[in-house]
């Protein structure tokens, strides 16, 4: 893989750096026990940026190495290039995002345009997992009649209890029908997109996980980490705004980061190299 160590570098380069900001970041304002002037924080500003060029790096990164499988012509190529776009959507959304702290008096802009570029990732990522799953073969875990009761009560299981943690627990069920508009669809389409991915991700890795081997098994496996990580900072995230505790520069944020740094890492690493592995250009 060395054609992939250079941008695998830049990625965790660039997540150093956001993360050292955002540890000196959280020792200021404990140190200060205030988070007055946040906006205008010589710390959170940097912090931001980076959390903005995390996403957008690797979706570009991704799309570059997505033309090497091909591009739309093989199912590896189309899931390392969906994937890429929705990092860059959720980079995006994290452009109109900054824009709203630093130059409005929005502190947490939500229902906004950043949620409308947000969830674009949604779709994006969840096709480029279904076409994941084609690449490295998990449909052939499904012809099992035993692994298919599993996957079945699996599913069950995970989607109940992803439904109450996000709904109940995160929102306290305060998801109302009387908001309507973007908020409304907003309240809804988040935690039932968060679901539908961190499923489809337990479902690959149960599928496909004594499958996967070789090269690409540790840039996959990061990859789906990134997913699930981003799964805990969605849950984070809804549990404080709900309660009215979050803040910019948030644990949440710091999670959200960190998958943004993982999917990026992930990609990176998914480079074609016909020499080491022939067999993983499907159609």
């Amino acid at each position: 893989m060395k054609l992939a160590k250079p941008f695998s570098r830049l990625i965790i380069l660039i997540y150093l750096v956001t993360t050292v900001l955002w540890i000196l970041f959280v020792w200021e304002t404990r140190y200060t026990g205030t988070l007055e002037g946040w906006k205008f924080d010589y710390l959170l500003k940097p912090f931001l940026m980076g959390m903005t060029i995390l996403p957008i790096t690797g979706g570009i990164l991704g799309i570059k190495n997505s033309m090497s499988w091909g591009g739309l012509k093989s199912a590896m190529g189309r899931a390392t290039l969906f994937i890429s776009l929705g990092l860059l959507a959720w980079g995006g959304g994290m452009v109109i995002w900054n824009y709203y702290l630093f130059f409005t008096n929005i502190e947490v802009p939500y229902p906004s345009l950043a949620d409308v570029i947000f969830i674009l990732s949604w779709p994006l990522w969840s096709y480029g997992l279904i076409e994941l799953s084609k690449a490295i073969g998990a449909q052939f875990g499904w012809h099992n009649m035993l692994n298919k009761k599993r996957i079945f009560f699996v599913s069950a299981i995970f989607i109940i209890a992803s439904f109450y943690l996000l709904f109940g627990v995160a929102r306290q069920w305060s998801v109302s029908l009387a908001d309507g508009g973007l908020k409304l669809f907003f309240d809804l389409f988040y935690p039932i997109g968060s679901i539908i991915i961190s499923t489809l991700v337990a479902l690959i890795y149960w599928l496909s996980r004594n499958l996967i081997g070789g090269v690409y098994k540790k840039p996959v496996m990061i990859l789906l980490f990134g997913f699930m990580i981003n799964y805990i900072g969605d849950f984070t995230f809804s549990y404080t705004t709900t309660k009215g505790t979050y803040f910019n520069g948030h644990i949440a944020d710091f999670i959200f980061t960190t998958a943004m740094f993982a999917i990026s890492l992930g990609l990176s690493l998914l480079h074609s190299h016909p020499v080491d592995y022939p067999s993983n250009k499907q159609s």
